[in-house]
């Protein structure tokens, strides 16, 4: 996992032996043991490490009017029961705009307005609940809707 993995050597002093991985990738799912041996014995944790990722098709850049999918696949174990999605915090509904497909939504002609954090909340049978947020660039024109502007002479537009 080099050069993804590192210890604080400094918070080891202080009793501190986290294990830091950045970035994660789908494929560091699992158990993580730690074993500590010190003079007076040796001590052991064991943490799981669940992965969940959002995926953009097709891959970014995004090009306005040019259809794209966002999935959220996670490492929990547990039956899924419902997917939700938030965009810019809010609740996204189905529409002719956002269509869902098994909870991945589509934006059939995706706009300016469309970018910003899309966050994919999963809720399994065991009542577990995990998000994570994906953000959404989308290269296009934002300006006004009239074609034609206007500007003074000598100044800048």
């Amino acid at each position: 996992m080099r050069p993804r993995v590192s210890v604080q050597d400094s918070a080891l002093r202080n009793g501190n032996f986290s294990l830091r991985i950045d970035p994660v990738q789908s494929q560091d799912a699992g158990l993580y043991e730690a074993w500590v041996a010190h003079n007076t014995g040796v001590q052991s944790c064991r943490v799981e490490l669940g992965v969940i990722t959002v995926t953009l098709s097709p891959h970014s850049p995004v090009v306005e009017n040019e259809p794209l999918l966002l999935s959220c696949n996670s490492s929990h174990q547990a039956s899924l029961v419902e997917t939700c999605w938030f965009h810019n915090r809010h609740p996204v509904p189905t529409s002719r705009t956002f269509c869902s497909l098994h909870g991945a939504p589509s934006i059939l002609q995706p706009a300016v307005s469309d970018a910003g954090s899309w966050c994919c909340q999963l809720r399994y049978s065991d009542n577990k609940i995990v998000s994570a947020t994906y953000n959404l660039q989308i290269l296009g024109f934002d300006g006004p809707v009239n074609t034609v502007v206007y500007a003074a002479a000598g100044s800048a537009a």
